[in-house]
């Protein structure tokens, strides 16, 4: 049975039993800032589970992708050298949300298992929590499970989603792939071997654990299952590794023709295969390589596919290859990896090229340290200076190392590895969660659409990170409202602000955000005091959100003027939408031209001037996909959607924001930057409306101002402005060449100033008139001129000086040039290096310089 087939036989199955099926959601999670990556089929039903949302639905079924390569779930080192760690796996799953329960549970996937799957009932054990006599009891006298294959297990078998929270017992199901594989049965001494392998978890959550450790039953408990895909598939396809499967071995192969290997056992074959659906998924879902979060880990896991490509004697760029093999295997059920093929190639492709010029300059490093390394160990912080600035990865290093009778001092890379995980966590910005201390029933109605005043009850206050009663005067607090006009901060536009008012108080908002189904009001209380229960009138600053709105619109036309003029492979990566501007980052891998600029300006102005109105509708999900609705980054969507068109079917997209009601009201988009974000994504910033028109006067004030200093005429202010540069480069060049000459006429008259010190020659001296570039030239003279001897040279430019230091060959052994220019340095505030024969510095006080270069004669006849 292939990996799809079990895939749609599961996702069916749980369908017959009135489960919901819910697309996978994203890698990136987006409803916990907790998480680097969407880890378990879970994730994204957190806040159902909590309480925080609603679904409209209380049976759901999924194939969650997930991906566990960074964070607290780390299976990266793994890859490739087990037979069951993957960076990237499919999640099967079944959830009830306080609907049914254990005896429910247990029997579906019994009756999956052995009725649909047909597999043996006598290979299948069954492990179940210490404590949990009810789910034991189903099994045995309801199922029918021979008592002698089920384990009661401690730790193993008990499941939280954090310290506090949500918690209870589990039940396992293992398969056996039998006698021939060595390992016991769950709870036994041999556990942690390959016979008994556990391929689906049952968690029964059924307790709120509190912060003091006490555990109340809930009112609604509820299920999550887990059931690893690759898992199920190697038991189904008979084999006892998951890379021996259909889905694997296809990019196995595919690997091996590409890279040019006949061996298809290679460890090394398996962690490409690995590697590619883990990058192709998260390129899918909005990350790109980079140095920080995320982009970190997918850089780090492409790095090390490459490494284990060039193991197996690859050259050149390989990986981007595999996209269109891994296309042809999971295409079907993820139609986004063909949709988005073209994007996943350039973006890893370019990783590959990037890497391979990092490669070289590591290299470089790497060998000018060995050159120069007196030691028989390579110094921990060479090593993680390596990894971290060059991507170079330590068992390279270490192999290189080893190859010259070098050892690694591992512990000082470990010292300097912590220090920045150490930076990286204060650092985070994964730790923000409101789900986990706000716990309130219902959710907060959004009525702001049309209205920027309401009158609503205050649900919940918080104040310091604590649930309050009341708030004085001065107080920072977060207000939960049963209705409100404000727009909570989501898909790139800002919460609003404006005011809260009471009879008695009176509070300002600075900003609205989500937390789970509710909207937080944050601000201060300016006069009076606020309580739960009072009355308030809720207004949202009208300019703020006018313009804010105004943004967002224009943002729609933007990323519907770029996929015309660039092309369809312009995907959104993010969002900032404000009352100053607008930002929008999208997949594009070259800078933008000046005309493309301005045909891209001209595109979404002529929508603006053809002022359609801006219409708004709520439809399905399917409904929104068949009218072509973009779907934003980052973005949760629910069962209804709401989309958004301008000029026809100019610009579609789903969007929950505000917006102008019609095109015209944005009056006019000026792009005022494009740069680069990151490899393969580039960023337009932009304003609109009166924003618009003060970018445009700045302008001309510019131009005005130019035309003034170069006594032109506004209309030949460029022409004037190229002839000034011209003619200003034409002078340097004579400059140049002038103080050339200079110096080297100098260099003449400055062997006149030659002392004898022990049988050769030395000169130390200011070099007048020349700059540190001619000083150079100088250096050179005054080297073909001496025969035997020793010179230090300076060119002085106002406070600072350059530096050269000079030793002749025959004189190497003994003094030199380097030590000579650390010597002078030490004395002026500067610093340099260089060979033993040529060294080149800068003093960066001239105050004491004089006496420096005096000193020389004494240096040299000591060293001498």
């Amino acid at each position: 049975m292939k990996s799809a087939d079990i895939r749609d036989a599961f996702l069916n199955y749980y369908a017959s039993k009135q489960h919901s099926i819910v697309p996978s959601s994203s890698l990136v999670p987006g409803n916990d800032p907790t998480l680097l990556f969407t880890n378990a089929g879970m994730v994204q039903f957190k806040d159902v589970f909590l309480g925080a949302e609603k679904r409209d639905y209380n049976r759901a079924v999924s194939s969650q992708r997930c991906v566990r390569a960074g964070g607290k779930h780390n299976d990266l080192e793994n890859v490739g050298y087990t037979a069951r760690h993957h960076t990237f796996f499919e999640m099967l799953g079944n959830f009830s949300f306080g609907d049914y329960f254990k005896r429910e549970a247990i029997g579906f996937a019994w009756e999956f298992l052995t009725e649909v799957l047909k597999l043996p009932k006598e290979r299948l054990w069954i492990t179940v929590h210490i404590s949990d006599d009810e789910a034991a009891d189903i099994w045995v006298n309801e199922i029918g499970i021979d008592p002698n294959r089920l384990s009661r297990l401690d730790e193993d078998n008990f499941w939280q989603m954090g310290d506090t929270g949500p918690c209870g017992p589990s039940t396992e199901i293992f398969w056996d792939h039998g006698e021939d594989i060595p390992g016991g049965p769950p709870g036994s001494p041999d556990d942690d071997l390959d016979r008994y392998i556990e391929i689906w978890n049952l968690v029964f959550m059924q307790f709120e654990r509190d912060s003091t450790g006490k555990m109340t039953p809930l009112p609604k408990p509820s299920i999550d299952t887990g059931m690893g895909l690759e898992r199920v598939a190697a038991v189904m396809q008979g084999v006892h590794n998951n890379y021996d499967i259909d889905l694997f071995q296809h990019l196995i192969k595919a690997a091996a023709k590409i890279i040019g290997v006949t061996d298809l056992a290679e460890n090394s074959l398996k962690v490409v295969a690995d590697h590619i659906r883990s990058c192709a998924f998260l390129v899918v879902d909005g990350v790109v390589p980079s140095n920080e979060g995320r982009g970190y880990v997918l850089r780090r896991i492409i790095r090390r596919a490459l490494r284990h490509g060039h193991n197996l004697g690859a050259s050149g760029s390989f990986f981007h290859k595999l996209v269109v093999s891994l296309g042809e295997v999971m295409g079907e059920a993820y139609p986004e990896l063909l949709s988005m093929q073209q994007e996943i190639i350039v973006t890893i492709k370019k990783e590959e090229e990037q890497f391979a010029r990092t490669l070289d300059k590591g290299m470089g490093v790497l060998e000018a340290a060995l050159e120069n390394l007196t030691a028989e160990q390579l110094p921990g912080e060479l090593i993680f200076q390596l990894y971290d600035t060059f991507g170079f990865p330590t068992d390279l290093t270490n192999d290189i190392a080893r190859e010259r009778g070098y050892s690694m001092d591992m512990e000082g890379y470990e010292e300097c590895m912590e220090a920045q995980r150490a930076r990286a966590r204060s650092a985070s910005q994964f730790g923000l969660d409101y789900s986990e201390s706000i716990r309130v029933e219902g959710s907060t109605e959004f009525v702001g659409y049309n209205s920027l005043e309401h009158s609503a009850d205050v649900v919940a206050l918080y104040s310091a990170g604590e649930e309050v009663s009341a708030a004085g005067m001065d107080a920072e607090v977060a207000v939960i409202l049963g209705s409100t006009p404000f727009y909570a901060e989501s898909g790139g536009q800002v919460g609003d602000s404006g005011y809260l008012q009471t009879a008695s108080a009176k509070i300002e908002v600075t900003d609205c955000r989500k937390a789970g189904e509710h909207h937080l009001h944050i601000g201060k209380v300016l006069s009076g005091e606020l309580n739960v229960g009072d009355a308030v009138t809720a207004t949202v600053d009208c300019s703020v959100r006018t313009a804010t709105a105004l943004n967002h619109s224009a943002t729609h036309l933007l990323h519907s003027a770029l996929q015309q003029i660039l092309g369809e492979h312009v995907n959104q990566k993010g969002s900032l939408v404000d009352s100053q501007r607008l930002r929008f980052d999208f997949s594009h891998g070259e800078s933008i031209s000046a005309q493309q600029i301005r045909d891209i300006e001209h595109r979404v102005n002529r929508e603006i001037l053809r002022n359609t109105p801006v219409q708004t509708d709520v439809m399905s999900m399917d409904e929104a996909v068949e009218k072509g609705a973009m779907a934003l980054f980052g973005e949760k969507y629910g069962s209804e959607v709401r989309v958004l068109s301008m000029g026809g079917d100019f610009s579609v997209e789903l969007c929950g924001g505000t917006h102008a009601n019609r095109t015209g009201d944005i009056g006019l988009l000026k792009i005022s930057a494009e740069s680069s974000v990151s490899a393969g994504v580039r960023r337009i910033e932009a304003v609109t409306g009166e924003a618009a028109i003060a970018y445009c006067d700045a302008l001309q004030d510019t131009v005005s101002e130019m035309a003034n200093v170069l006594r032109a005429a506004r209309h030949s202010v460029a022409d004037k402005a190229r002839q000034v540069v011209e003619d200003n480069r034409k002078l340097q060049k004579e400059i140049d060449a002038l103080k050339s000459k200079l110096a080297n006429a100098s260099g003449n008259d400055l062997m006149a100033g030659l002392r004898e010190i022990n049988g050769f020659s030395v000169l130390s001296t200011v070099v007048e008139g020349a700059d540190a570039k001619s000083l150079r030239g100088v250096a050179d003279q005054v080297r073909s001129k001496l025969q035997s001897g020793v010179f230090m040279l300076a060119a002085v430019d106002g406070d600072k000086a350059a530096l050269v230091a000079g030793v002749t060959q025959d004189l190497t052994d003994k003094l030199k040039a380097g030590d000579l220019l650390k010597y002078v340095t030490a004395q002026v505030d500067g610093k340099g290096g260089g060979r033993a024969d040529m060294a080149q510095g800068a003093a960066g006080s001239t105050v004491n310089l004089a006496a420096a270069l005096d000193s020389v004669y004494d240096w040299v006849s000591d060293a001498s």
